[in-house]
């Protein structure tokens, strides 16, 4: 795992100061070592944690044999000794997977990423055309920003900071990103919170030629279901799941797990012990009643793992949020940020390669709320407009169910999802706040509102990438550790994605598959188990009289800078020690943070 940066521009020599200023702020994405390679018109630098190759044959900015192609890569190409084997034709100097891409390259051009697993960003620098082409992986797990700078740079890097630190750009907020940030309490996967800086989304690829860039998809999702039984289904999930887990444990340095006590962690560090017996897995609690470390325990017990437990106290939460915040350079209001960052923290003392449960619930139908909605689309009342009036008119006699008051309020399952679930702000509240701007996510496939499979697709396209996986890139890599999602081998996810919701939940039970394919696996508690969160409320937060006063400090003050983007007068109307308090009071943290390019 690493950090990459670039500059494309004429007399590219001329900018070493910039791009040893890039790759200095991400000295956190690769504390291992820096380098800067520079062509005519192009320069690309590198920040290193070395995971595989740890000699220099490894280091980046990576020259192919014949000096033409030049590399920088962030991430993971799993498999990458079969695909090396597929190239026997490149006279290879080391044994890295980023010395594979250029070999793909050399004989694919462009076209090697329809055959590239794992997960990326990288830019490959060609100099006979005199082109850069730049690519990011399907599921958003590596995050790819760029930026036109004042004299027609086109710059690139792994964050946000990076591009702030060349001095080649000013930054504009962007009244659709903050409008975003403020419905959902993250910055959409298509965007940055800036106007003037980009983020390439997931599964799309970037080329730059004579002084002009194109975009393009090169992915899609698959977006119809398969017609599959449940037995066939388990043996094929199993099979799929195992070689994904065995090809993320390749490393030149030890692996270990994360290990909650949940369904989808634990089916990791079961498979993982048929690969790697005495595995190391990490569990992290605070210290009250209803933490998951019992949990973790049992089914570190039963594979005999080298297991280490961290037990947090509920300590001074703002000097957490002063030291954590700047890592993401965007809003972000994920308060599992804390705890995550916090298990980073701890397996890094003993690990540099972590594999983690991730995305379980967005492919298995996980969440509390996929249940919702299968009721909700089950319910008599649903797209039957007569019904609807009918309970419209009776619940000003009596009250009606949930259900019946959701469906009266929604068109379809897909309006409840975008419009209710995980939403702090409303339209109407955003508009009292001043943002009346609106952001319409694409996607690659045509949502049905009535499909839950099409829901949890949805969520695969838009919180995975920008909160699941920047939560976890950011997290990880603030603290020099790299994290692996076997639930996102592609293989995997595709076919997790293809099952009959029916396979996923019904109204008594989710993740249906997993249950069924790795129930032996777990211990008789956790096959009981039903999805937990991680760490504590906000509300209980804000019980805090350091939090309230620091909060206080920056949300009471009229001349903060958050308040050049929100009205204040109306933000005071929400400062009510729930979610909406807390994603206030982040996007003032992210103000604070930056305030002198603000």
């Amino acid at each position: 795992m690493c950090g990459i940066a670039g500059i494309i521009s004429s007399n590219a020599r001329n900018y070493q100061e910039e791009i040893r200023k890039m790759t200095d702020a991400l000295v956190h994405r690769g504390p291992d070592s820096s380098h800067y390679e520079f062509y005519e018109n192009a320069t690309l630098g590198h920040r290193r944690l070395s995971i595989i190759d740890l000699s220099d044959n490894g280091k980046q900015p990576m020259f192919s044999n014949t000096k033409n192609e030049c590399i920088v890569l962030n991430g993971e190409i799993y498999g990458y000794q079969d695909i090396k084997r597929q190239y026997a034709e490149y006279p290879y100097h080391g044994g890295s997977d980023t010395e594979v891409i250029l070999a793909m390259y050399q004989r694919k051009q462009e076209n090697l990423i329809h055959d590239l697993p794992g997960m990326f960003a990288f830019a490959i620098w060609d100099e006979q055309k005199q082109q850069l082409f730049c690519a990011r992986d399907r599921f958003g797990e590596k995050p790819f920003y760029y930026a036109i700078g004042k004299n027609n740079e086109f710059i690139f890097a792994s964050e946000i900071k990076a591009i702030l630190a060349s001095g080649l750009i000013q930054p504009k907020v962007s009244s659709q990103a903050l409008s975003h940030y403020l419905q959902y309490g993250y910055v959409s996967s298509q965007q940055s919170i800036y106007s003037n800086i980009y983020t390439l989304p997931p599964a799309h690829q970037l080329i730059w030629k004579d002084g002009k860039f194109t975009i393009s998809r090169y992915y899609s999702l698959p977006a119809k279901d398969r017609v599959i039984s449940l037995s066939d289904a388990k043996e094929e999930f199993l099979y799929l799941l195992k070689n994904a887990v065995k090809k993320q444990l390749i490393a030149d340095v030890e692996v270990g797990s994360f290990l909650s006590g949940g369904l989808d962690s634990s089916s990791v560090v079961a498979l993982v012990d048929e690969f790697l017996p005495h595995q190391t897995t990490i569990s992290f609690g605070y210290d009250h009643k209803d933490n998951e470390l019992k949990y973790a325990k049992e089914i570190a017990d039963k594979y005999k793992t080298n297991h280490i437990e961290v037990h947090e106290k509920k300590s001074d939460l703002v000097t957490s949020l002063l030291k954590i915040s700047p890592f993401f350079d965007e809003p972000f209001a994920d308060a599992s940020f804390i705890p995550h960052y916090e298990i980073c923290r701890a397996a890094r003392k003993n690990l540099t390669v972590v594999l983690s449960g991730d995305v379980g619930d967005e492919l298995f139908g996980g969440y509390h709320f996929y249940t919702v909605e299968n009721k909700l689309k089950q319910h008599f009342s649903y797209k039957n407009i007569i019904a609807q009036f009918g309970l419209k008119l009776y619940q000003q006699i009596k009250p009606t169910s949930f259900l019946s008051r959701k469906n009266g309020e929604f068109s379809s399952i897909m309006d409840f999802h975008l419009n209710d679930v995980r939403n702090a702000f409303n339209k109407k509240e955003r508009d009292l706040l001043g943002v009346s701007s609106d952001y319409l996510q694409t996607y690659s496939f045509n949502p049905n509102p009535d499909s839950l499979n099409d829901i949890m697709r949805v969520d695969l396209e838009n919180y995975v990438p920008a909160n699941m996986m920047v939560k976890s890139d950011r997290m990880a890599m603030a603290n020099s550790l790299e994290v692996r999602t076997p639930f996102l081998d592609l293989d995997f996810a595709e076919f997790c994605i293809q099952l009959p919701d029916q396979l996923k939940l019904n109204d008594n039970n989710d993740k249906i598959i997993l249950r069924e394919a790795m129930g032996s696996y777990w211990t008789e508690t956790i096959r009981k188990r039903h999805k937990q969160g991680f760490g504590l409320g906000v509300k209980s937060w804000f019980a805090e009289e350091n939090l309230m006063n620091f909060s206080n400090d920056l949300l009471k003050d009229p001349n903060h800078k958050v308040f050049n983007f929100i009205d204040f007068k109306a933000a005071q109307n929400f400062l009510d020690k729930d979610e909406r308090h807390w994603n206030l009071l982040q996007l003032a943290l992210w103000a604070d943070n930056n305030k002198a390019m603000l």
